[in-house]
């Protein structure tokens, strides 16, 4: 299995934050086949991809029905973007479909669905995934496996019920095993979070997990919260993103709504220039 458990270095992190650079690469070639895609979310959301696929996670490639694997659920389905980056680098799906990205009869849609081998869950109802991981966590639990659980989730979802019912639920089943990724980016689908729901971090504390708040799309702090998290202590873990929207793109970063991107056809050119200057 894939997976390590070893503390980067800064060669380590360098490397890391080179695979979420090539992921934000595989994210425009997706966008660009329509002109349009999630690329603000996407690409807020790279480095920890990045660090989850080539750093934090047990698995297998070859097998991804392994029971003994980590399980990392993306609630938020038109997150679908940088799991089809991601699948391409690991070798899930053939990057020669990337372009394909949300075409009518396409293998890889704007949303995820569990026809793609890898995807543990579909988001497309946006709310559910932390309930379903809560679910998966305590099975483990139950069948004494040492498997770990993931959840991405966005801060649009933390204005849902059902988060927090199956917060509640975490904390009581003790579910250590359960690591909840909280993404905020301040964005919904018409613009900014409609409800207020800071203070976030306090409010995961009173549900009784661990928190820990950090920059989302700094990977050294990345790395840090996923170590932190590993502590086995019956209590469950949740990690605070701040992320930007279309972070390392500022073009796409200015933009006031970035929630669903359309971009023109003279503007690609422009946006690939900025991405390579990231590595120059």
């Amino acid at each position: 299995m894939t997976g390590n458990r070893t503390p980067p270095d800064g060669a380590a992190i360098t490397l890391l934050q080179q695979r979420a650079i090539q992921l934000k690469k595989n994210m425009l070639v997706q966008a660009r086949g329509k002109g349009q895609g999630y690329l603000g979310q996407g690409l807020g959301i790279a480095e920890l991809f990045a660090a989850m696929y080539f750093h934090e996670l047990r698995y297998d490639p070859q097998d991804m029905t392994d029971p003994d694997r980590d399980r990392f659920l993306v609630s938020t389905g038109h997150y679908a973007i940088a799991l089809w980056a991601a699948f391409a680098e690991i070798g899930l799906i053939d990057r020669a479909i990337l372009p394909t990205y949300g075409a009518d009869g396409g293998q890889i849609d704007m949303t995820t669905f569990d026809a793609v081998p890898g995807v543990e869950m579909t988001g497309g109802s946006l709310g559910q995934g932390l309930g379903v991981a809560v679910g998966i966590a305590l099975a483990h639990k139950l069948d004494g496996r040492s498997a770990r659980v993931f959840v991405e989730i966005s801060d649009g979802e933390v204005q849902e019920g059902s988060t927090w019912e199956a917060a509640m639920s975490g904390s009581a089943f003790k579910l250590d095993n359960l690591v909840a990724l909280v993404d905020c980016n301040g964005i919904q689908a018409d613009g900014a979070i409609v409800m207020d729901i800071e203070p976030i971090a306090q409010k995961w504390q009173a549900f009784g997990w661990d928190v820990v708040e950090i920059d989302g799309n700094d990977m050294a702090q990345i790395i840090g919260a996923l170590n932190w998290a590993r502590a086995v202590n019956q209590i469950p873990k949740a990690v605070i993103l701040r992320t930007k929207p279309g972070k390392g793109l500022p073009t796409l970063e200015a933009r006031e709504k970035a929630h669903f991107i359309r971009v023109e056809q003279n503007e690609w050119d422009l946006l690939v220039r900025e991405l390579e200057e990231q590595n120059a």
